[in-house]
């Protein structure tokens, strides 16, 4: 199918682009990467009055790191960047473990890792890990910026608390609680498929005890859904097989999943067992082979 008739617009500068949001009156979409908004376009699932594509405007492509470690990525920073970044590799294993598991190498191309976030899919990869990581959204409309845990982000399945006027300029990972640790793992049928079901975890490390953490579960439920009780339990001593096996068992009780040609709900909620207690024991063997 083709699109509905839409007006494209193209400005230079936020300004201009929150402007034209306004006169949109809740009927234009912001454009960056396109790899959600197109093939909803096509099959019409959106018919925006207006597309505001925002890749003229200078300045939203950064990666970069400020001087207390908080990692800053720009409304037009392509997963393919996030993928070959040594920033990222070297700070943010989470992020680093999820970004070759992105969908396929074309997505990755041009598919941005804010419009990822809020596309609100709840398939969505980069909305766990930012959970898992405890990150952020920032948005700018008229009355200037706000910052939005992506944990309030998220309002259901496709929805995000962002207003009609608003645009997503920046995701925020706030440094790390001592020595970042994490994974990401994700079962697909193939390449670029919906994931069965994933598991995103970040552990912060001083020595062997876990200061902080955070699991993110993908493709189990109505959203992406925090496993934070999960989380909690690993908090405040070291990792060990009681302690790995009690987290995974509250992270699939975390999980809602439905029965499906993926698989059953049974299967899936063993898979985010699986999946969370496998990821924490590689942080455990790692931290071991270094003592």
């Amino acid at each position: 199918m083709y699109p509905s008739r839409f007006r494209y617009e193209a400005p230079a500068s936020l300004e201009e682009a929150i402007s034209l949001l306004q006169e949109g009156n809740g009927q234009a979409k912001v454009l960056a990467g396109g790899q959600s908004l197109i093939p909803m376009l096509k099959l019409r699932f959106a018919a925006p009055e207006m597309l505001v594509d925002i890749n003229n405007i200078p300045g939203l492509d950064h990666l970069v790191a400020d001087p207390d470690g908080t990692i800053r990525i720009g409304a037009l920073c392509r997963h393919e960047h996030i993928e070959r970044s040594a920033l990222i590799a070297e700070h943010q294993p989470t992020v680093a473990a999820a970004a070759p598991l992105i969908a396929d190498p074309i997505v990755r191309t041009r598919g941005t890792f804010v419009g990822s976030v809020c596309h609100a899919d709840p398939q969505g990869d980069w909305a766990a890990c930012m959970i898992a990581l405890d990150g952020s959204i920032v948005a700018e409309g008229p009355d200037g910026r706000r910052t939005i845990p992506v944990r309030d982000f998220v309002r259901g399945p496709f929805t995000n608390v962002l207003a009609p006027d608003e645009i997503a300029v920046e995701a925020v990972i706030p440094p790390p609680r001592g020595r970042a640790h994490g994974g990401y793992l994700k079962l697909e049928r193939r390449i670029g498929d919906f994931a069965t079901a994933a598991v995103a975890v970040a552990v912060d490390l001083d020595g062997r005890q876990v200061g902080r953490a955070g699991i993110g579960l993908v493709g189990v439920g109505g959203r992406t859904i925090d496993a934070r009780e999960a989380a909690e339990a690993l908090v405040g001593g070291p990792l060990n097989a009681e302690v790995i096996a009690n987290a995974a068992d509250l992270a699939a009780g975390a999980a809602q999943p439905r029965s499906d040609h993926r698989g059953s709900a049974s299967y899936k909620r063993h898979i985010v067992r699986t999946f969370t207690a496998r990821i924490l024991s590689q942080i455990d063997r790692s931290l071991q082979e270094a003592a």
